[in-house]
């Protein structure tokens, strides 16, 4: 009996394409901010708050899709180092939007830039490995003769 294509297709994980998503704005706020810091245009200051506020909501929405992934069976085992890593980037960018939330150039220079170097280099090296922070589980196929 031949199996159809829908029941060999493993399963896709969610949360990687949000934590991919949530890594993107937040390496691109450190982009605003080297701008910020170049021109003093305060505009790059306020693009640099919202790229960090959406990223943290993806990353929140990571969170969520990962409990899913977990909950249906859809993830198997869990990097506790690459989910701390991410957990510690999503915990650094929340103090640097209320660094940024300060008023004109200490928004963003010294400290907001350098918490967006170091959560842009440290999301670079996990993203490195892949965005998913479990493996995939694959249901064991019953291959019937």
């Amino acid at each position: 009996m031949e199996t159809s294509a829908h029941q060999t297709r493993e399963p896709r994980l969610w949360h990687p394409h949000l934590i991919a998503g949530g890594a993107t704005l937040l390496i691109g706020a450190l982009v605003t901010d080297i701008f910020y810091s170049q021109t003093a245009n305060m505009q790059w200051a306020n693009f640099s708050v919202w790229l960090i506020t959406a990223g943290l909501l993806l990353a929140l929405l990571a969170g969520i899709a990962l409990l899913l992934d977990i909950a249906l069976g859809r993830a198997g085992r869990v990097s506790w180092v690459h989910l701390g890593a991410l957990a510690g980037a999503a915990l650094l960018s929340l103090l640097n939007v209320f660094i940024h939330s300060r008023d004109a150039w200490t928004s963003v220079v010294p400290q907001g830039l350098i918490l967006s170097v170091v959560v842009a280099v440290c999301l670079t090296i996990i993203g490195w490995r892949g965005w998913s922070v479990t493996a995939i589980r694959i249901p064991a196929r019953a291959d019937r003769s």
